[in-house]
């Protein structure tokens, strides 16, 4: 029986194997192959030259994640202490601007941060310009937001934030009230409540939430593209120059892929702990 059920799996297996696999291994082929087909690591030498673009992407990624915490966090917990109407209504203003496209809900925000956008139109109309160029002894027409290390971060936070909130309330759903009652008669204060009970007891949530957010964070492409500009080019941009720019270099190209693909693991596996230690603490 077990024999027969197995040849299911064959379908999946040469799938695996086509779309996954080979992609992988031709990658690989390519990171340790100079243009002339011989065996190099000269590729991996040659993104030391590509340093600051690499401590860009992880900069602005940890930034991005951290905020993606502190905004998803308290939300998460205040949507789980909340009811089941409540909850929905929530969710679905969550994962309503993730059902647009994502280049659109880039796009918007070129319209909102541009030098004559929508913020600019509010902020000369309230005199916040007005009262900057007073206080500084400046003569501003208007602030300059695009093309900026913030406006990236803002990109991220946006189009991420859903990927932190949803495990972390996934995580909170499972705490009774019983225990945060028990923690406050015990007589512990808020702080001793949220570091001792609910990290603690979150911390798989957490942990998910941090990787969904920052792997995507750090080899995005489209965001820093149109919010960046390109004064701000991340690993992405750079990996998508090496195989569709003026650049092309496969070779350099597949090293960078293989560097990120580690990058991705090495995420994946920190994650992957947290889910054992707790299914240990459950058992």
């Amino acid at each position: 029986m077990k024999n027969k059920l197995s040849r299911f799996a064959v379908p999946y297996e040469v799938w695996m194997a086509i779309f996954v696999v080979a992609p992988i291994l031709i990658m690989v082929i390519y990171a340790f192959s100079s243009s002339e087909g011989g065996f190099t690591l000269d590729n991996f030498v040659q993104m030391g030259g590509y340093t600051q673009v690499f401590l860009r992407s992880f900069k602005l990624a940890i930034i991005a994640t951290l905020i993606c915490l502190v905004i998803g966090y308290p939300v998460s917990y205040l949507m789980s202490r909340e009811g089941p109407a409540f909850q929905r209504t929530a969710m679905v203003l969550i994962m309503l601007p993730m059902w647009m496209n994502f280049l659109l809900r880039t796009y918007s925000w070129m319209t909102i941060l541009e030098n004559h956008g929508l913020l600019n139109q509010l902020f000369e109309k309230i005199g916040l310009i007005s009262l900057y160029n007073h206080i500084f002894g400046t003569e501003l027409e208007y602030f300059s937001m695009m093309n900026t290390q913030g406006a990236v971060v803002l990109g991220m936070v946006y189009n991420y934030l859903p990927f932190m909130i949803l495990p972390i309330y996934t995580a909170m759903t499972k705490i009774d009230n019983s225990v945060i009652e028990a923690a406050q008669d015990l007589g512990c204060n808020v702080w001793q409540i949220l570091f001792r009970v609910l990290v603690p007891l979150t911390g798989p949530g957490i942990a998910t939430g941090i990787t969904q957010v920052f792997v995507p964070a750090v080899s995005t492409f489209i965001i820093s593209r149109m919010l960046g500009g390109g004064s701000n080019l991340l690993i992405g941009d750079l990996i998508e120059l090496q195989f569709l720019g003026n650049s092309y270099n496969l070779n350099l190209g597949s090293a960078m892929s293989l560097v990120l693909m580690v990058i991705v693991l090495l995420c994946m596996s920190f994650t992957s702990s947290f889910d054992e230690d707790e299914m240990e603490g459950v058992s």
